[in-house]
């Protein structure tokens, strides 16, 4: 049998490694499996193996279970995950079965020392093609499909029946969201894309991003419907001095600019900067840019508006990265939380009397929102927060408590949106200078 495919798998081996067994990242595992070296056709379907893989991964664990008296351990552990890809190729791709056999048993015996265990592969999955697609079928996705850490929190924080909504839209992905520097409506015709409530377009098969029209020309850049609402709640920015903290990759950047603000770009990393200074020249959009540690950096003078996306847990992002439930466990937040309260203290320092402020997070977990604005306003008597109400594209379910609290099972209809959580506030030591 031809050994067509094989470049694909062998790159989804390597790349799901990378995640489940190295702790690397979904970006870094691209690169371990050089997919930039494969054929397209091959380099798109590694990628989609290992995202089904990872979006699923609960679900096919349980299926091989059932199939293998007891998983191979140690060295021997490469050839589960080989079961584990050939698996959502059987069970969620609907791929043939003589193929996604036979291409996990030859990637088996090309694995070194792993030969020997060939005969229970090709076993298994020839079960897993037959038996499986029936146990598949009636396990209870949501819950499976969602490590336990963070289930559990979902379930406390929102509700089980919210738990479902968001696990189903983790399960199903994100397609691809775009924010227009103008003409959205014009935009969305010409992208044959939808037009969502607050001007974002979404293309549900986009191919190359490079390659669509009005890439080149700087007309648009990417970004989730959901993390363009945090820069609105400033309000009418024409003309208004505006601070972007943790600015890179740019999307709220340049959403700030096209707006009219005059703004200053602050990222501490150099690599996202290099992204963001790439960004801004596509875009041709014209804004300050400081590399600096927030923590250590002191702007010249204040500013009329602050947006700060502060680093956080980002399992708000999980539709787009199904890598990150199994790199992160919310520990993290021992460290991320006093960070976040570091920053908005400093930020609010920075700012005009009058002036405001937006705090967003791309997370999930009320320790890195409603918890830190709560802490914050406790210490900061000449702040308070101002209600986020409906309306660009914000809906009544969106709003939580006065902020902003998106939740990826929203706009279901559409495809859902990321998590995110912003709340807006003002420096009340002088007369409001924004948020219209």
């Amino acid at each position: 049998m031809s050994g067509a495919g094989l470049p694909a798998r062998e790159a989804a081996l390597t790349a799901l490694r990378a995640v489940l067994d190295k702790e690397q990242s979904l970006d870094a595992a691209w690169r371990e499996a050089k997919l930039t070296t494969l054929e397209p056709r091959d380099a798109g379907f590694a990628r989609l193996l290992v995202l089904t893989t990872l979006r699923r991964l609960g679900s096919i664990d349980a299926v091989l279970d059932k199939f293998l008296r007891k998983r191979p351990v140690g060295g021997n552990a490469v050839a589960v995950h080989i079961m584990r890809i050939a698996a959502a190729e059987l069970l969620a791709l609907d791929g043939a079965a003589h193929a996604a056999v036979d291409n996990a048993v030859r990637l088996t015996k090309k694995q070194k020392n792993l030969g020997k265990l060939s005969g229970m592969v090709n076993a298994v999955c020839r079960k897993v093609a037959g038996e499986g697609v029936k146990l598949f079928d009636e396990i209870d996705a949501d819950k499976v499909d969602t490590p336990a850490w963070l289930w559990m929190r979902l379930v406390h924080d929102y509700g089980e029946e919210a738990a479902r909504g968001i696990a189903a839209a983790h399960r199903n992905g994100a397609s691809l969201d775009l924010s227009l520097r103008e003409d959205a409506e014009g935009w969305a015709e010409r992208l044959a894309g939808t037009l969502l409530p607050g001007g974002t377009v979404r293309l549900s098969d986009a191919g190359a991003v490079t390659e669509l029209l009005g890439y080149a020309e700087g007309a648009w850049w990417a970004q989730d419907a959901a993390a363009a609402f945090p820069a609105r709640l400033l309000g009418d920015m024409r003309g208004k001095r505006v601070l972007d903290l943790c600015a890179a990759p740019g999307g709220k950047t340049m959403q700030l600019a096209a707006a009219g603000a005059r703004v200053t770009a602050l990222d501490l990393s150099e690599a996202r900067i290099k992204r963001l200074l790439e960004n801004l020249a596509r875009t041709r959009l014209s804004v300050e840019v400081v590399a600096a540690d927030a923590l250590d950096w002191e702007p010249p003078e204040k500013f009329d508006a602050i947006l700060l996306d502060a680093p956080c847990s980002a399992t708000g992002t999980i539709r787009r990265h199904p890598d990150l439930p199994y790199l992160k466990s919310g520990k993290e937040l021992t460290s991320l939380v006093p960070l976040q309260d570091a920053l908005l203290d400093r930020a609010f320092g920075w700012l005009k009397p009058g002036g405001a402020m937006v705090y967003a997070v791309c997370s999930l977990l009320p320790a890195e929102g409603p918890k830190r604005i709560s802490a914050f306003l406790n210490r900061q008597p000449d702040a308070e927060m101002i209600p986020v109400l409906p309306g660009a594209g914000i809906g009544a379910e969106m709003i939580r408590d006065g902020a902003l609290r998106t939740l990826p099972h929203h706009r279901a209809d559409h495809g859902g949106i990321d998590g995110f959580y912003a709340a807006r506030l003002r420096n009340t030591a002088g007369p409001t200078l924004l948020l219209g």
